[in-house]
């Protein structure tokens, strides 16, 4: 059940990642929609982070302090992004917001291959 949320959660970041380096590109700062898709994006890694406990909770091998550190660092990173941006009103916001998503994103993809591994 982890596998599609952190399928959902990499394809929401990679969409995030591009509509905000479109803005970069274009010069402007970040809007509001874009700080309604990066709350999106946390939506699936809250639930994700809930599955991924009861699954853990039910006995599924998982090395636990390397997991949860990529999943606690990937649920406070875009926040922090969030109110980064919300508070430079520049095209900079944008490239925070990019870079963010595109971080979340590579942390993804860890938590992916570390619970395939059942390290």
């Amino acid at each position: 059940m982890v596998l599609p949320l952190l399928y959902l959660a990499l394809l929401l970041c990679v969409l995030l990642a591009g509509w905000a380096a479109w803005f970069v590109l274009r010069d402007r700062a970040v809007i509001l929609r874009q700080l309604f898709g990066a709350a999106a994006v946390e939506a699936v890694l809250v639930v994700q982070a809930v599955v991924a406990g009861v699954l853990q909770v039910q006995g599924h091998a998982v090395d636990g302090p390397l997991f949860w550190g990529y999943l606690l660092t990937a649920a406070l990173l875009l926040p922090l992004a969030a109110v980064w941006a919300f508070a430079e009103r520049t095209k900079w916001s944008s490239v925070v917001l990019c870079v963010a998503a595109l971080t979340v994103a590579f942390l993804e993809w860890r938590l992916w291959i570390i619970w395939e591994a059942g390290l």
